[in-house]
């Protein structure tokens, strides 16, 4: 078993979050490994922008999901078992540009209750959850 360790943001724009159209259609949150010694944070601000080209700044950490799955490549079968962890991030602007060498097709602010919808993973949506009301409180 391999373990990965991620982290990533849930972007708001107003009332706008950030999602990401894969090239299979699903919709899902911006994140990606840590790198050398980089922070949770650093991981997160770079993965933000490597995948959307979105300037953000870092309201707070969320907290952190685990997850496992099996990845196929063409040594065969690998088992992980991933940890990801989550910022509430606010961005400058609505500009966002989907990176195709990263996997993406798609780039969008979407309402809040849409994102819940379309979000593809369960844990996706409870982390989006989780953040629209910190970010109420913290915006009060």
């Amino acid at each position: 078993m391999i373990e990965e360790v991620s982290a990533g943001g849930i972007v708001f724009f107003k009332d706008n979050i950030l999602m990401l159209k894969k090239f299979n259609g699903d919709w899902v949150l911006p994140k990606g490994r840590v790198e050398g010694n980089e922070t949770l944070n650093e991981t997160a601000i770079r993965e933000v922008y490597e995948e959307t080209k979105a300037k953000v700044i870092t309201v707070k950490y969320l907290g952190k999901i685990n997850y496992e799955f099996n990845r196929t490549d063409y040594l065969g079968g690998v088992h992980i078992n991933k940890e990801v962890h989550w910022y509430l991030m606010i961005a400058r602007n609505m500009n966002c540009t989907a990176q195709k060498n990263e996997g993406f097709v798609e780039a969008k602010f979407l309402p809040f209750e849409r994102t819940l919808k379309i979000a593809r993973y369960d844990d996706e949506r409870g982390i989006i959850k989780k953040a629209v009301e910190d970010r109420f409180h913290c915006f009060k």
